[in-house]
């Protein structure tokens, strides 16, 4: 790490019985456990450490030798940030210490993008810091699984929807069927940075009226009044993996020479 680099951990949630597609962080990909290959992406970044955060001994078991260090927490955590919640203090970081959130499903995720996260935190004086990336085509903007967010003038969210926004009335009076000029709009991508100590405050809020009719656990954060950097992603992140189709996509692009 540079003289200049922020000094972070990288902290990855991991845990087994993943909805929509079950036993996630140990599906195979490449011929190897998921989990393993997120936890090279976050070593690739620079990190002083970077930590597993799993409920299960068989993802710590596939994760011997790779470098990382394993918490293992709780099966009963509703989200992943209470997981990491939790990793932090097992891990005993200072509250000072800039924690980066890496999904477990980011095989993809470039170091470029786990570093500007940690930058942001370190530059700038806000709660947490997030990535977003330019929408390019009008089927993403209206994709519910796909989130919007608008910013601020410095880059602070505003806010965070499933929904197109912001909603340009005149251009989607005439034609829903294509981008509308004035962009850029904006792709939230789930990547998250904030202090340690931030960290545990954020896990012991109680949910809030807008994180539950969206279902945006980074909405709790905005309306309790913190505050999130919103910076625009140096290199792409390809789509993580959620879904056996999604699992299927990943090695197409491992096996096409990416990744």
């Amino acid at each position: 790490m540079n003289a200049t680099a922020p000094d972070f951990v990288v902290a990855i949630p991991a845990r087994y019985a993943a909805s929509r597609l079950p036993g996630k962080p140990l599906r195979l990909l490449a011929g190897e456990p998921l989990v393993l290959h997120v936890a090279r992406r976050a070593l690739t970044a620079g990190a002083r450490e970077v930590w597993i955060a799993t409920d299960d001994d068989r993802i710590a078991t596939a994760l011997e030798g790779a470098g990382v260090r394993v918490a293992m927490t709780s099966a009963d955590h509703a989200s992943g940030t209470d997981r990491l919640a939790e990793c932090a203090r097992i891990a005993a970081w200072s509250d000072e210490t800039i924690v980066v959130n890496l999904q477990g499903d980011e095989p993809f995720a470039p170091a470029a993008g786990i570093r500007a996260v940690a930058e942001l935190m370190r530059a700038g004086d806000t709660e947490m810091a997030t990535l977003a990336a330019p929408v390019t085509d009008v089927e993403t903007l209206f994709d519910p699984n796909a989130v919007k967010l608008v910013r601020t003038a410095d880059g602070c969210a505003l806010y965070f929807s499933r929904a197109p926004i912001p909603w340009p009335r005149d251009a989607f009076a005439r034609d829903r069927s294509r981008m509308p000029e004035g962009g850029p709009w904006l792709r939230h991508i789930g990547i998250y940075g904030y202090r340690a100590g931030f960290l545990q405050r954020f896990a012991a809020l109680p949910p809030g009226r807008l994180e539950q009719i969206e279902s945006l656990e980074q909405l709790r954060v905005l309306e309790a009044g913190y505050r999130i950097a919103v910076g625009v992603t140096p290199e792409p992140f390809p789509p993580g993996v959620d879904t056996p189709e999604d699992l299927a996509r990943a090695e197409a692009w491992i096996a096409s020479g990416h990744g």
